[in-house]
């Protein structure tokens, strides 16, 4: 039974407001991945999905919720998987695509019939998914990590050590507003996207994983001088409103998986907030 769920989007004057219970069940999305299932999660901010498909012993299919309204999933939007799990196979309309670890794959709108399997018996597949409303149709593609666009940033000293992996951006492939990267912390370092940022032409949502065993992840988000935090475990996501930093430290160092929307595919386009202004 696959599972889907819609979230509104909430206002900066809401989110001032809210308990730690109330900005979980806004914002945090705690099963990413079930076995032999599809996870969807639509968020309103951008008409985002964030989710996963995990196939343990059997092919699975990509729903096509009601709430979509469409004739089948991709009848308009553009999807993006990065695998974070065994190698899998993702069958979109009869072409098959192999995906190890780490690597990425853009599947274009108009495309009917998606299915996702584990390549090899006893290593699941865990397929992190994000899909986004798309008005142009352009080609299905594989990118490895070695056809990412890489960008190191961060200091041993100030704990933001990383390696930021461009995986499905519009410097690598086209899309129409989905791109999707990794960033992976350094030991050492704890810190990730600090300096903070907002940008207010499109949203964000961040997946992480590979946080060790016993240890955990502070995200912090809100407006700048009215921050919050939601505290994660590993293989969890959650959801970054436009208006809203996004930026997180761990009780080890960690990789996460960012995706975007919205109406601008400008990546460096970021208002910055200063470390000492941030409340």
């Amino acid at each position: 039974m696959n599972k889907f769920e819609s979230r509104y989007a909430q206002s900066p004057k809401e989110v001032k407001q809210m308990d730690t219970a109330t900005l979980r069940d806004n914002f945090l999305i705690e099963n990413v991945f079930e076995a032999n299932q599809v996870n969807l999660t639509l968020s309103h901010f951008d008409r985002y999905i964030v989710g996963g498909a995990m196939p343990v012993d059997q092919k699975i299919a990509l729903p096509n919720p009601d709430d979509l309204k469409a004739n089948y999933f991709l009848e308009r939007r553009e999807l993006g998987i990065i695998n974070v799990g065994g190698k899998a196979i993702v069958t979109a309309d009869g072409e098959k695509y192999e995906l190890d670890y780490k690597e990425a794959l853009y599947i274009g709108k108009g495309t009917k019939e998606v299915f996702f399997e584990s390549a090899t018996p006893g290593e699941a597949a865990k397929l992190y998914i994000n899909s986004a409303p798309a008005h142009h149709t352009y080609p299905s593609k594989k990118v490895s990590k070695a056809e990412a666009e890489i960008v190191e940033l961060g200091t041993p000293e100030t704990a933001n050590h990383r390696i930021i992996n461009k995986l499905l951006v519009n410097s690598v492939l086209p899309t129409c507003q989905l791109q999707m990267g990794m960033t992976e912390l350094k030991s050492g370092s704890v810190w990730n996207t600090m300096p903070a940022h907002t940008h207010d032409r499109r949203m964000e949502a961040y997946f992480y994983f590979e946080v060790p065993k016993g240890q955990s992840v502070c995200h912090f988000m809100g407006q700048p001088q009215e921050t919050r935090h939601i505290w994660m475990q590993s293989d969890q996501a959650v959801i970054s409103p436009n208006w809203s930093i996004h930026s997180g430290a761990g009780t080890s160092n960690y990789t996460f998986i960012w995706g975007m929307a919205g109406e601008n595919l400008d990546y460096g386009d970021m208002d910055h907030c200063a470390i000492t202004e941030l409340r």
